[in-house]
């Protein structure tokens, strides 16, 4: 009942206020952007998918960033990911997956439950390679109008995370597969290379 009245207390604050009071461990920054992207979409019926719950491998730890979200979206239904056990969050419209972010079969079987995705949220393992496979995976499940967010993406520049802070050309991290999307959202302007759109070109806005 506690949590209830905390919830229906919350409805309407900020989401920096309610990200902060459920310990969602976002970076200050993030929740401006947050609030311009999701506020539009705040009182829809949305199927909200996030990747990496936190707490590591105790079961009851972590979670704060779900919450935020079942709080802060009224009427959308909160899946989390990780690849530790985290059933103890599963409340209210909360459920969690216990598996990994590349593993595409176990990634499809989620979307089976839950239904198609109208935000992607990875804040998971931050490993390069995860998140380009993660993404390629499970871009193309998304809804049409949805938004795809990829936290973290500093772990580029980082060696131990696969990424380099000497090769700033290289396609294989984060911000280079961001960059790549760049270029295909102008590839009709490619005037001295042209080639037709590659799959993502037309669908990224």
């Amino acid at each position: 009942r506690g949590r209830g009245a905390w919830m229906q207390a919350a409805h309407g604050k900020d989401l920096r206020r309610i990200g902060e009071a459920f310990g969602a461990g976002k970076y200050d920054w993030y929740y401006s952007a947050y609030e311009r992207h999701f506020g539009p979409l705040r009182s829809k019926r949305l199927n909200i998918l996030e990747i990496g719950i936190g707490g590591y491998d105790t079961p009851a730890a972590g979670g704060g960033s779900l919450r935020a979200w079942e709080c802060y979206f009224p009427r959308a239904q909160i899946s989390g990911i990780d690849i530790y056990d985290k059933s103890p969050h599963d409340a209210g419209r909360v459920r969690t997956f216990q598996g990994s972010q590349v593993d595409e079969p176990f990634l499809k079987s989620v979307l089976a439950k839950t239904g198609r995705p109208d935000i992607i949220i990875d804040d998971g393992s931050h490993l390069n390679e995860h998140v380009l496979k993660t993404f390629q995976i499970l871009f193309p499940t998304l809804a049409p109008t949805g938004l795809y967010v990829i936290e973290d993406i500093h772990s580029s520049y980082w060696e131990s995370f696969g990424g380099s802070s000497r090769d700033l050309k290289r396609d294989d991290t984060i911000v280079g597969m961001i960059k790549n999307l760049l270029d295909g959202l102008n590839f009709r302007e490619l005037r001295s290379s042209p080639r037709p759109p590659a799959p993502f070109d037309t669908e990224i806005v």
